[in-house]
């Protein structure tokens, strides 16, 4: 459908190499809404058998979650209900680890000594947000005590792998004028591998001290965790004269969940549960290239897709 000016949308995307999106899942959950008095006006394909539009008017978007929730379960179709006003973001800020990359850096760098497991229990209880996370830091980093510096470097090179759809979400909001920044309660030596491989503006992350070539098992404070991401989100909005609901946020652990929920689209990408939760928005099936189409870009609108 064309010219049309409805005030909410319901977005429909699936992970089309393991499941098509098709006619019968949006005539499906258009009877699904209408039968609960949502007035479905229309809808759009975005990318065919991959993501479509619905566009509706009256009806709450909780309602519209409500029918969602229950008419996809067990579907492999990730959804997304927003207004559709200011829709296409002006900034994107993004976690790293386990959003933008597939790992956790520090468990990574942990595993050269021998040390994986232990640290990697840590850093989970700290992201499902059962620990403190400036502690966990601090916690982790002694462990690490004495790795000699150029570590970072074989860890970055050998283990850290990009998220699928990762660099295309950077590259087509740059193309339209949005500001990308990365910020990650990690390692300024990762994040700025990963700013300069990806495409962000600018990064924030934590300062590994390093003294003599070794790792001092210190992080040089105030060690950055959700309450200076939400800040980082904040400052850097006004910086570049943005609302909150001009900007996309998208995350996975617990010390995310202030920027989420602060964004005007706040995004928990394959996250623990309480992300979840408590997020507006989750992609659980789907890789970042969902979070454009989120924002209403069409297939041949995407950068190296």
């Amino acid at each position: 459908m064309n010219d049309i000016g409805p005030n909410k949308v319901i977005t429909l995307i699936s992970p089309v190499k393991k499941r098509k999106l098709n006619s019968r899942d949006v005539d499906s959950i258009t009877a699904a809404l209408l039968a609960t008095g949502i007035e479905v006006i229309g809808h759009k394909w975005l990318s065919m058998s991959e993501a479509c539009d619905l566009f509706f008017t009256r009806g709450e978007i909780a309602q519209a979650k409500a029918v969602l929730l229950k008419n996809l379960a067990g579907e492999e179709i990730d959804f997304i209900v927003q207004p559709a006003a200011k829709r296409k973001k002006k900034m994107l800020v993004s976690d790293m680890d386990s959003t933008m990359i597939s790992v956790e850096c520090i468990d990574e760098l942990a595993d050269f000594a021998g040390l994986k497991a232990k640290i990697a229990a840590i850093t989970e209880k700290a992201m499902h947000g059962e620990m403190d996370f400036a502690e966990s830091l601090r916690a982790r980093a002694m462990m690490l005590k004495g790795l000699p510096e150029s570590l970072l470097e074989t860890a970055y090179r050998e283990r850290v792998k990009f998220t699928p759809g990762g660099r295309a979400l950077v590259q087509t909001m740059k193309k339209n004028g949005a500001f990308c920044l990365l910020v990650s309660g990690g390692f300024t030596f990762f994040t700025a591998k990963v700013r300069d491989a990806l495409g962000f503006d600018a990064d924030e992350a934590n300062i590994l001290e390093i003294e003599n070539g070794k790792l001092s098992g210190k992080v040089k404070e105030p060690i950055l965790g959700k309450d200076a991401k939400l800040d980082f989100l904040l400052s850097y909005g006004r910086k570049h004269g943005l609302e909150s609901t001009e900007i996309l946020a998208v995350g996975d652990g617990a010390n995310d969940l202030p920027m989420l929920l602060a964004a005007g689209l706040g995004a928990a990408y394959h996250a623990k549960p309480k992300v979840k939760e408590q997020a507006a928005t989750k992609i659980d099936v789907c890789d970042l290239t969902a979070l454009l189409y989120a924002q209403g870009y069409h297939a041949e609108e995407i950068v190296n897709y």
